[in-house]
């Protein structure tokens, strides 16, 4: 056998195993400043370029780890799950792209809540996540929003919902867009009992997600250079057949007129979030730990 034939039936039997040599990539490159740096680097800021201040996307699980105190995350609804009610295909069936969300991210909706302690305040936290399905929101995200807004009112506590999202669900049409109003009439509740609700927005936050709750809060935070609108630019630029001005969704513009409240880092969110229920929420010096 000649040394072309040896490659050959090695090549083979690779392909029989279904084997692939993957060869790790330990660089990161900053859409930002074009900075390249060795991925430890990066983990160890919070997953921000040490360079520019960029702040990379990152899981709902990572963003758990490091707003909540160690070890006092409690998932609710966690077995909550999406139905096909009108047998919704595109490109593929609505269950196929469920099915495949849920093998990718371990979880059966865009939304994970429960709560924790946050700075040592307890707080009912409502995580979107953006790998499942763009983040979107449908029946089943807009129900458990609406229960941990019950769950706040009955503890007493402080809600912090963290959107990241394209909008409402497509497959689910009308079932996702009274989402928008069943999230938003349900927030009045904490309205009436004076209990806080702080907006965090996370890049990117659209769509029904940004036109509904996640602009309702008393406090509404962003993460620096996320990006949030409604509409992208293109179909806003067609729509109103104008230019629009450079960089007009980001959070430090949003800000700059009057739109959010604060642009936090994420070094500091955690306790920018205990130090602001500490001050808004009335019941915060009575309450007591429930983790031991």
């Amino acid at each position: 056998m000649g040394l072309s034939d040896l490659f050959k039936a090695k090549k083979e039997e690779s392909k029989e195993a279904g084997t692939k040599i993957d060869v790790p990539n330990h660089w990161l490159k900053c859409p930002s400043c074009n900075s390249m740096m060795y991925y430890k680097e990066v983990f160890s800021q919070s997953h921000i370029c040490p360079k520019c201040n960029y702040h990379f996307r990152i899981s709902a699980q990572e963003r758990i780890e490091m707003l909540c105190d160690k070890d006092t995350f409690i998932e609710i609804d966690k077995d909550l799950r999406p139905i096909d009610p009108l047998e919704f295909v595109d490109k593929k069936s609505y269950k196929k792209r469920i099915q495949e969300s849920e093998e990718k991210t371990g979880r059966a909706s865009s939304v994970i809540a429960g709560e924790a302690l946050v700075g040592g305040i307890e707080m009912q936290l409502v995580l979107f996540d953006f790998a499942f399905m763009g983040g979107s929101l449908g029946s089943v995200e807009g129900e458990k929003i609406v229960r941990a807004i019950d769950r706040a009112v009955a503890k007493k506590q402080t809600l912090v919902i963290l959107s990241t999202s394209g909008g409402a669900r497509m497959q689910e049409s009308t079932f996702s867009l009274m989402q928008m109003a069943k999230t938003s009439a349900a927030l009045n509740k904490l309205s009436e009992a004076k209990l806080p609700f702080i907006s965090v927005l996370l890049d990117p936050t659209f769509g029904g997600v940004s036109a509904s709750f996640a602009f309702l809060g008393d406090i509404i935070i962003a993460e620096p250079g996320a990006i949030i609108g409604f509409a992208g630019p293109r179909v806003i630029k067609q729509t109103i057949g104008a230019d629009l001005p450079e960089g007009f969704q980001t959070a430090e513009f949003l800000l700059e007129h009057g739109l959010i409240d604060m642009v936090v880092h994420r070094k500091d969110l955690k306790q920018t979030l205990s130090d602001i229920s500490k001050m808004l929420n009335p019941n915060y010096a009575n309450q007591h730990l429930f983790y031991s």
